[in-house]
């Protein structure tokens, strides 16, 4: 048990024994002392006046000195006004380095064999451009949850739902068989992905061309998009693709097969994956069967148009189309089926959908549709909404081309790295294989830091610039310290400095004692983070660990200090630094240098 259960506990104990107050140990708050104050951990003391019947001072020297008396741990209290505040012992912090700097996933839970599966779906890409900035930031964070909830001893499995069908992949297709002369990625040198996005954004371009013109000939403008040739063309398309005609199947195979080599060159970049992958064109012909179960159930209508809907007007939403009136499915049509194929494949726990806020209303609408198809499973969808990724610049437009391409920013911010790292001199006795790879990692460090230190639901300014760093909250300044810290350690083990704790008191630090406590907060973190589905909670909590220990690092000897004892145990504490900073910068996907 650690010293703050243990504070719990002999707090409730106390309060029993003195006043015949009962309360749980668990609702017995303690927190991190203020700098400002002596102490390690505080109990406030206000919500118990009351019932003890005494002034706050007096409660809390009362309940401090039963404390100490129970408590070897801790060596001294103090009280400010309401706020009792705990010292904890050197030897405690000692032994409970001793006690965990062994443990290579210190902090960390493993999973029960027998636990369900909790389905973490992200990336969720449309087959008709690449990825971009905004698809980075819901890759990274789907990667990151599920990271953070492995590292809560949960049994979790990734998963992606590719859309690969619907209007906006036949515009590309038709942009492609009218403009693009049989074009390919082998012809142009493009990554298929590319490829197919620059027809998207071509379709796009002539599309507004006709809009204008109809709209000059006297049509509104919702007429002139409903009535533009090339929409009615791409609306024609998406029916016999889902009618199934083998000439539109075939280029809808050949162009999806150039976008799905590209994604996953991108993906191999970032460093995610999946342990199952879906298809949009392959689950929505369930969520069709799902739609006709809803209408011989009586949960769905059909209006005299022939399309679909399902009315939850009384449930504060209003009429949602699940079918459209020429039978052709919509998204909803689609994640009915997934869910349920998705359920049946793994027997899930939970099902998280890591998807931008704007879709807030799809995924309540999707919740309350499987209720009202009986499946008792609904409550289990959880929708991790994230706020949305902006430039300086403003928002991006993938029609318009307006777009950050992924490939383009990771190479744009290894290339940045590269020149930080000369300038700085960190690449002494690198080969060039070596460089290649840490100016790889630097980057993605950096990207990955910079939009992960952001709590989810925050939209965000994504400012590369800022991002690669070696100073402040950064990325790189924790890689930088890791190396740092391995450096010590490799330098202690060739002038053979046991990495072991003798025994006997040491006298330890004050900023010795915050790098321990840093380290004894970790699992506390790590179960909060993941409650919260947040990878922010353990960003800044690497930062602040690093930060910590650059403190204790310019202040306090280490191979140069004379008592051995101190210099193995200090040792040992920068060994399990490194492994704390190692083991949370992995929760967010990001790889940590040996040396630099």
């Amino acid at each position: 048990m650690d010293i703050c259960a243990q504070l719990q506990e002999n707090i409730a104990n106390a309060l029993h024994t003195l006043y015949n107050i009962d309360t749980p140990a668990k609702e017995v708050v303690i927190q991190a002392t203020k700098k400002e104050f002596e102490g390690d951990y505080t109990w406030v003391v206000f919500p118990f006046v009351k019932k003890a019947r005494k002034a706050p001072e007096a409660l809390a020297n009362e309940v401090g000195a039963a404390v100490k008396e129970q408590m070897p741990g801790i060596d001294n209290y103090n009280v400010v006004k309401g706020f009792l505040n705990f010292s904890v012992a050197n030897d405690y912090w000692v032994h409970f380095v001793d006690e965990h700097c062994r443990e290579e996933r210190y902090g960390m839970k493993n999973a029960a064999a027998d636990a369900k599966p909790v389905v973490v779906e992200y990336s969720s890409p449309n087959t008709n451009k690449p990825l971009h900035l905004g698809h980075i930031r819901n890759n990274l964070l789907g990667w990151a949850v599920s990271e953070l909830l492995d590292a809560n001893g949960m049994n979790v499995k990734r998963v992606n739902l590719v859309n690969d069908r619907g209007i906006h992949i036949c515009k590309s297709m038709l942009a492609w068989q009218r403009y693009g002369n049989g074009e390919t990625p082998a012809s142009s040198g493009m990554k298929g992905d590319h490829l197919v996005g620059k027809y998207y954004v071509e379709f796009d371009k002539h599309y507004k061309e006709e809009v204008s013109q109809l709209m000059s000939e006297g049509r509104t403008e919702e007429e002139a998009k409903q009535q533009a040739p090339l929409m009615q063309e791409a609306q024609r398309m998406l029916k016999l693709w889902e009618e199934g005609d083998a000439e539109v199947r075939e280029l809808w195979k050949t162009m999806n097969g150039w976008v799905y080599e590209g994604f996953d060159e991108t993906y191999r970049k970032l460093g995610v994956g999946f342990d199952k992958v879906y298809y949009e064109s392959n689950t929505y012909l369930l969520g069709k069967e799902l739609v006709q179960k809803g209408l011989d159930m009586g949960v769905l209508f059909r209006k005299e148009d022939g399309s679909v809907w399902c009315d939850l007007t009384a449930d504060g939403l209003d009429q949602k189309l699940l079918l459209r009136k020429d039978g052709t499915s919509v998204y909803m049509t689609q994640d009915l089926g997934t869910a349920l194929l998705r359920h049946n494949d793994f027997g899930a726990d939970r099902l998280i959908y890591v998807v931008g806020n704007e879709q807030d209303y799809h995924f309540k609408v999707l919740k309350l549709i499987l209720g009202k198809l009986g499946f008792d499973w609904a409550d289990q969808v959880y929708h991790l909404s994230y706020g949305m990724v902006e430039l300086p610049n403003g928002k991006m437009k993938s029609r318009e081309g307006t777009v950050v391409d992924a490939d383009d920013l990771i190479a744009e911010m290894e290339q940045d790295a590269a020149e930080m790292c000369r300038e700085k001199g960190k690449l002494d006795d690198m080969s060039e294989t070596e460089q290649q790879h840490l100016f790889h990692i630097l980057a993605l460090g950096a990207l990955k830091y910079f939009i992960l230190k952001v709590d989810p639901t925050k939209n965000m300014l994504f400012n590369p610039a800022e991002s690669i760093d070696f100073n402040g909250n950064t990325g790189p300044f924790i890689q930088y310290t890791h190396a740092r810290i391995r450096s010590i350690v490799r330098k202690a083990e060739a002038s053979q400095i046991k990495l072991e704790i003798g025994e006997g008191s040491l006298a330890l630090t004050a900023k010795e004692r915050e790098v321990i406590k840093s380290l004894h907060d970790l699992p506390d973190v790590v179960g909060q983070a993941a409650a919260a589905h947040s990878p922010a909670m353990i960003a800044n909590y690497a930062y602040d660990l690093a930060k910590n220990f650059n403190s204790f690092y310019q202040d306090t000897p280490i191979l140069r200090e004379e008592n051995t004892a101190l210099k193995q145990f200090r040792v040992v504490l920068c060994a399990m630094v490194a492994n704390a900073l190692k083991n949370t910068m992995k929760i967010l996907g990001i790889e940590v240098p040996e040396r630099m």
